[in-house]
């Protein structure tokens, strides 16, 4: 499935913040957790990942230090702060009032369609 990339672009934050909630993490690892978590459906890139990463330090989000992986090399490992965290609940918040707002409009469809006969992939 080909989602759209603007909606891909407002869950990147919200969805690294949440990764990084349940622990530090470094970006080849965020991208294989975003890929397991979508069923590989998304498919991040380091170009994509690397400036969300960056302006969420520079927010305050998240903190960057150097570490060292299991096999000796450099790598930058991520872990959220308590404004990420503060920011986490707030975008959790949101995101519950467009599901809901998105369920009770699509769930008018008859099974497996939307209003006006159109149907849904997969249902």
């Amino acid at each position: 499935m080909n989602i759209d990339k603007d909606l891909v672009a407002a869950m990147a934050a919200p969805l690294v913040l949440a990764i990084l909630n349940d622990g530090e993490s470094y970006g080849y690892a965020i991208l294989k957790r975003v890929r397991e978590l979508s069923a590989g459906e998304l498919e991040w890139t380091d170009g994509m990942l690397y400036p969300l990463l960056h302006r969420l330090d520079r927010l305050g989000h998240v903190e960057a230090e150097w570490g060292l992986s299991p096999e000796g090399r450099r790598r930058r490992n991520y872990r959220i702060t308590d404004a990420g965290r503060a920011q986490l609940v707030e975008q959790r918040r949101q995101w519950a009032t467009a599901t809901r707002t998105l369920s009770g409009i699509w769930g008018l469809a008859a099974p497996g369609g939307l209003p006006g006969g159109i149907a849904v992939a997969g249902a």
